[in-house]
């Protein structure tokens, strides 16, 4: 009797939830009777509307959401006025506290059941991040497509930006924890990059990565599935 009473509870106001004022009271209430944090996430998928939790943040009009989207508590999505769009497929999972940044030249793109774990930074300037399908992105990962410039004798806030060109992550690319990466970079389909590594150059498919910069130190075998250690 319990659960389908919260069921019924979860269903009147997750049908209500959106992202105005009305539609975060409406998600707060239909997670009431819900564990947080990852719990939630499969309200996402039993609801085509997805979950936006409360407190997160999202500022631009050029946001777009596919079905069954998780945006988890404290995420927060800035669009600058001159700042291009952010696109989430279907399924995305964008976790606590991570931050999507769009400003002039840039906009961000993630792939269908791509999932972005805690505290990750995403900052879009000047060129664009792509990130492809099924990928996963542990915690406290950063993305900039874009570097100050060096110039002598000039304050480095108020140097202009310069960019090597945008950031590419093909599908299926998995990013250990704390991992950064640059300018320019494409990092190729089913690749890992271990935990702590600084991505400076792109890299191709299938293979290993670590360290800062990184670098290639073998291909991914079958014997390589669930033995991984990126965290």
């Amino acid at each position: 009797m319990r659960q389908h009473l919260a069921r019924w509870w979860t269903d009147f106001w997750m049908w209500r939830a959106g992202p105005d004022r009305f539609g975060r009271l409406a998600t707060w209430l239909a997670g009431w009777p819900h564990a947080p944090y990852k719990a939630r996430v499969a309200l996402a998928h039993r609801y085509p509307q997805g979950y936006i939790a409360p407190s997160a943040q999202l500022s631009g009009r050029r946001i777009r959401r596919g079905r069954h989207v998780f945006i988890g508590d404290g995420v927060v999505i800035y669009q600058r006025q001159d700042g291009g769009s952010v696109d989430l497929a279907d399924y995305v999972e964008l976790h606590r506290d991570t931050i999507i940044e769009c400003g002039r030249g840039g906009s961000v793109s993630i792939g269908e059941r791509t999932g972005i774990q805690p505290r990750c930074q995403l900052s879009a300037y000047v060129e664009q991040i792509v990130i492809g399908r099924g990928c996963q992105i542990a915690p406290q990962c950063a993305f900039y497509p874009y570097d100050h410039g060096t110039v002598p004798g000039q304050p480095i806030g108020s140097q202009s930006l310069t960019s090597k060109g945008p950031i590419v992550l093909e599908d299926d690319v998995w990013l250990g924890y704390g991992v950064v990466v640059l300018s320019g970079v494409t990092i190729g389909a089913g690749a890992v990059v271990g935990a702590g590594s600084v991505v400076t150059r792109s890299l191709p498919a299938g293979v290993v990565a670590v360290g800062s910069p990184a670098r290639i130190v073998r291909e991914r075998t079958a014997m390589d599935v669930g033995q991984l250690d990126t965290r």
